[in-house]
């Protein structure tokens, strides 16, 4: 064993050397044996010996010797900066609150592993600020198991584990992309306060100019402020940036706002930098909401930015929304179960010297009923009324409109159902028949704009039994449908279930014109259905599917599972859906498949895998691997995306990334 001397300046003085206590810094010394000397004033310990300030930093060594000057000497010495956490050397000194050692060994994974510690750091010179709490290695060598040499830095520093928060920089981590060269993303932390910090990260590249992010958070007693961007001044010379903001206000226990701004500076930055998830456009603006016990509304503004090259169909919403309030209030029952419900909704579009305003109010009055043999029956009164003031708005017919319409729309319905259940300790069934009859005014079609929020209408079992199928409130369903269909359901005691629905939809009067791929036509409708399992454990399984009224054939399914829990699954998703020109015109058909896998190799070995391929045109949309390793003391990632996208000046790239990192005491280095 090592002979050790260490000078521990006011680590260790009291009473029992003469010396007056500093209330602030009591000490403490625990040894196997103790013996004080009171003519020399010096301690002498036996066995395993341990000194602890107020801070809790620690020292513990063998047999020690403390002299009255605070020089200390003994074996196996070794300075405790938290669990887990020492650092030791040949030679520890402390003056005032810096501790120094030289050629030190330094670890926070003592005792993680059977076979010895997971990581160490030698360093030249190790020092220990007790007051800023700082640690700082020169020349450190960061070692695996086995004292294998796998990264030299000329100079690191870090907080000791006592600390929460502060300013300094984090481990960098690599990327490497074949249109941009490599990119080292180094990223310094800034603590502002313990409600207040943020983050400033430069990303080096090697075939394009650096590129600047910032990261800033602040959380209030009842607010939340979340901003982050991006800039770069690229070798092109152009200026290319995005920046995206959430903040929420709690205005009260009723009042909630929320802000939201989403930018970037062309519709290809994002992608081309790996800030881009897939979203069509970008939306900024604000959101009030009011809460009551049986009210809510909420007013909202936004402004979007359109990502895609063209729209390409003319059904899909264009312009800004200011503003879009909506309110409902439902009563108390009025009599048995019988409630009341109120709706208000205002809209105004506005864009390209066109705009619209609207406003909607409705009232229903909804009367369910359990009458005898277990049937229910629902009944239903609608009345709405519809306000517009229209600009230069194109309206179905082609034409341009400017000026007032208005419509009234009452509506009623009538909905019946009868499940059936049959229990056993094994299995419990339910057979259920529904169908609902709805009745509507048979309004002149050409009253109706170019939708401003509708797009379109598209059969699904999740359309069946609604009283407006399309997807929002400015096209109306005209006339009288009815809805039909039966489920099937069982599940057992271990949790396991499996459901099959099937429906259909029958149209009374002639619909106006819409997308033939929709799966409604004049009279009896496509059949929609859907078959489902989970058995809460292992596996999960789903399908929704149409098929055509008149042949039988198959329209349009998605399909989804789910093997396997936890590191350890495969995941499947597929969507084909066959897409008409007309009524007699096929185009392309959608096939896409998606999947994923991921495997836990060992404990602490991970991997996964997930694409998404493109049947149709017989190329994969994109695809990404990466290799996990989680140890208690570090962590690490090596991975690639593959973007297949090509958009203007964006080329579908491939990227590596390699992040690194260390733990101390569950904190993530």
């Amino acid at each position: 064993m090592k002979q050790l001397y260490v000078l521990l300046i006011a680590l260790i003085s009291g009473p029992v050397f003469g010396v007056a206590l500093d209330v602030n810094q009591p000490k403490t010394i625990v040894a196997d044996k103790l013996e004080y000397d009171v003519k020399s004033e010096t301690i002498k310990t036996s066995g395993k010996t341990q000194v602890t300030n107020q801070s809790g930093q620690r020292m513990t060594l063998l047999d020690a010797y403390i002299s009255k000057n605070g020089a200390v000497s003994g074996d196996d010495v070794k300075l405790w900066l938290g669990d887990h956490v020492y650092v030791e050397a040949d030679y520890i000194e402390r003056n005032g609150g810096i501790t120094t050692a030289h050629d030190a060994l330094f670890t926070a994974c003592d005792g993680c592993d059977d076979i010895g510690n997971a990581w160490t750091i030698s360093a030249s010179l190790f020092r220990h600020n007790a007051d800023t709490r700082m640690i700082s290695f020169h020349n450190p060598v960061f070692r695996t198991y086995y004292d294998i040499p796998v990264l030299w830095l000329p100079y690191i520093t870090m907080v000791d584990p006592s600390v929460k928060h502060q300013t300094g920089f984090l481990y960098p981590d690599l990327e490497s992309t074949n249109n941009m060269g490599t990119q080292i993303n180094i990223p310094f932390y800034i603590y502002l306060s313990d409600i207040h910090d943020m983050t400033v990260k430069l990303s080096y590249l090697t075939k394009e100019n650096p590129l600047f992010q910032l990261e800033h958070r602040f959380n209030g007693p009842h607010s939340e402020f979340r901003t982050f961007g991006s800039f770069t001044h690229n070798r092109d010379g152009d200026n290319r940036w995005h920046i995206s903001n959430r903040d929420v206000i709690e205005m009260g226990d009723n009042v909630r706002a929320t802000i939201f701004l989403d930018r970037a500076s062309d519709k290809t930055y994002l992608q081309k930098y790996g800030f881009y998830n897939d979203q069509p456009y970008l939306d900024s603006g604000a959101t009030v909401e009011l809460f009551g016990m049986s009210g809510y509304v909420v007013a909202d503004a936004h402004i979007f930015q359109e990502l895609r090259e063209s729209i390409g169909m003319s059904f899909i919403p264009n312009g800004n929304i200011l503003p879009n309030i909506r309110g409902i209030y439902q009563t108390t029952p009025l009599f048995r179960e019988t409630y009341a419900v109120f709706n208000t909704d205002i809209l105004g579009v506005s864009g390209s010297k066109k705009s619209t305003q609207r406003i909607i109010g409705n009232a229903e009055i909804v009367s369910p009923w359990t009458l005898w043999g277990g049937n229910r029956v629902t009944a239903a009164l609608s009345a709405r009324y519809d306000l517009y003031n229209f600009h230069n708005t194109e309206m179905i017919d082609g034409t341009e409109f400017s000026g007032l319409k208005n419509r009234f729309l009452p509506s009623g319905y009538v909905e019946w159902s009868l499940p059936l259940a049959r229990p056993s300790d094994s299995w419990t069934q339910i057979i259920e028949p529904r169908a609902r009859l709805t009745i509507m005014r048979e309004m002149d079609r050409e009253q109706f704009a170019l939708s401003n929020d509708s797009a379109g209408a598209l059969l699904s079992d999740a359309t069946l039994f609604s009283d407006n199928r399309f997807s929002g409130l400015d096209l109306w369903e005209n006339g009288t449908f009815a809805d039909y269909g039966m489920r099937w359901a069982a599940f057992n005691p271990h949790g396991h279930m499996v459901e099959i629905f099937a429906g259909q939809t029958y149209d009374f009067t002639d619909r106006a014109d819409t997308d033939p791929n929709s799966g409604f036509h004049n009279g009896a409708s496509d059949y929609v259905g859907r078959v489902a399992y989970n058995n809460l454990d292992w596996l999960e399984l789903s399908n929704r599917f149409r098929l055509a009224q008149d042949t039988g054939a198959l329209r349009h399914m998605e399909t989804s599972a789910r093997l396997g829990g936890g590191r350890n699954f495969i995941s499947l998703g597929h969507i084909w859906s066959r897409q008409f020109i007309d009524a007699l015109t096929v185009r392309d058909t959608i096939n896409e498949y998606s999947g994923g896998i991921g495997i836990g190799l060992t404990e602490r070995w991970s991997f996964r895998f997930d694409a998404i391929y493109n049947a149709t045109y017989g190329r994969f949309h994109r695809h990404t691997g990466s290799l996990f390793y989680n140890h208690p003391c570090y962590f690490m990632s090596f991975g690639y995306k593959r973007d297949n996208a090509v958009k203007q000046d964006y080329v579908g790239t491939t990227t590596f990334q390699f992040r690194f990192g260390i733990n101390i005491n569950g904190k993530k280095y």
